[in-house]
Parts: structure tokens; C-alpha cells; sequence
């Protein structure tokens, strides 16, 4: 009989302080002295290949605000119709910027305007930049006027330390052994690596096994076969 995992694994770790970042340090930089408060900033746009880090930074963005009594508005191209502006927020993202169908991006150029008159801070994510965004032109111009940062992906000594720090955040030890196979047979983004390290997780304390390479393999075989 397997053990039903309790859901007691710690809140993720997204703020500024828990991110391993490499090369893309300006744009952590940057987004840290963004002010809070009334006034906003010129807009932030982050864009990049899937698993550069561009999320994680916008969420670390809104802990930071949040931890400062400031309040936020998230959407992304999933989000439904329609998107209205609380005058109360300080900040209001938008991820996903290059999967915005017509009508997500007529409601995302009328929220940047309602924004900017109202002193709210904008920052946007995309997996292009802004010049090859497959937007309305009066978007994609707003987008890139501002602060745009490319990001990298993480070196491998970097994604080794990020996958480490995550894996001691939720109690869990990775051997060498189990690192290597990570990096060698799976994608290395980072999106997909902490997707996957979080069911490991589970997957182990159901199994109530260490985590281990033979365990990992077990854990993708069985997800395997259930797709």
C-alpha cells in the first residue's frame, strides 16, 4: 500500500533572496530598486527562451511588493476576459506576452494605458523581444520602451546550485548520482527541473524511499506509461 503524500512541503521559496540567477544579475538588479509606492517606474519587459527565469523573477517582483504592504495584479494570455486595473495595486504583470490572442492584447494595451495614468508600475514577459512580438504594433511599441533585459540560461554549475538550494528547501538530498542523471537525460531549463524536482518529491514520500536514480527512473517510467 503506498502512503498518501500530506501536502506539507513549504510554500515555494520566489522571492529575490532564493533565486540562483547567473548571468542575468542586471536584470535582478534592476527589478530589486524598482520603487514601491505611488509613481511608477519607465515599464520592465523580461524576455527569453522557456525556462531562462523569466517568472520566477516577476514572482520574486511581487514578493517583494507584497512583503512591502503594496498590492499586485497578475495575469498571463490564459487569464480570462476582462482584465480591469484596481486602482489600489502599485504594480501589474503580464506573462506570456507572446501567446496574447487579439482580444487578451486590446485588454492588455487599454490596462498599460490605465496604468501609466494612474502612476502604476508595468512589467512584462515574453519568450521574444519586443520587436518580434507577434503583437498589435501600439503593444509591442509600449513594451519596448522602456527597461528590456534579455535573459540567459543558467550555466551548469548554476542550475547544479539551484536544483540543490530547492532540493534542501523541501528536505531532500540529492546525490551526485541523482544530479547527473537530472542534467544529462532530462531538460535542463529550469521551469521543467523544478517541475520535475516537485514530484519527485511526492513520489518519494508515497514511496517512502530516499530519493535516488532508480527511484527517479520508476517515477518517469510510471509517468510514462500513464500518458
Amino acid at each position: 500500500m503506498k502512503q498518501i503524500p500530506l501536502p506539507i512541503t513549504p510554500p515555494p521559496a520566489v522571492g529575490f533572496d532564493s533565486l540562483v540567477v547567473g548571468r542575468n544579475a542586471a536584470a535582478l538588479q534592476h527589478l530589486r530598486s524598482l520603487p514601491a509606492g505611488a509613481g511608477a517606474s519607465a515599464p520592465v519587459y523580461l524576455w527569453g527562451d522557456t525556462g531562462t527565469g523569466k517568472t520566477r523573477l516577476l514572482r520574486a517582483l511581487t514578493v517583494q511588493r507584497q512583503a512591502e504592504g503594496e498590492r499586485v495584479g497578475w495575469f498571463d494570455a490564459l487569464d480570462a476576459l476582462p482584465w480591469v486595473l484596481d486602482e489600489g495595486w502599485s504594480l501589474v504583470v503580464i506573462d506570456d506576452c507572446q501567446a496574447l490572442d487579439d482580444e487578451h492584447q486590446q485588454a492588455a494595451f487599454a490596462l498599460f494605458v490605465e496604468a501609466g495614468s494612474h502612476g502604476v508600475q508595468w512589467a512584462a514577459a515574453g519568450r521574444l523581444p519586443p520587436v518580434d512580438l507577434p503583437l498589435r504594433e501600439d503593444l509591442r511599441s509600449r513594451l519596448g520602451w522602456g527597461h528590456v533585459f534579455a535573459l540567459q540560461p543558467l550555466a551548469e554549475v548554476e542550475t547544479r546550485a539551484a536544483l540543490r538550494r530547492e532540493a534542501d528547501r523541501r528536505g531532500i538530498f540529492l546525490s551526485d548520482e541523482v544530479m547527473g542523471f537530472l542534467l544529462t537525460h532530462l531538460q535542463r531549463d529550469m521551469g521543467h527541473l523544478m517541475g520535475l524536482l516537485d514530484r519527485l518529491d511526492g513520489f518519494a514520500l508515497a514511496q517512502q524511499r530516499p530519493v535516488t536514480v532508480p527511484l527517479l527512473k520508476k517515477m518517469l517510467a510510471e509517468e510514462g506509461s500513464a500518458a
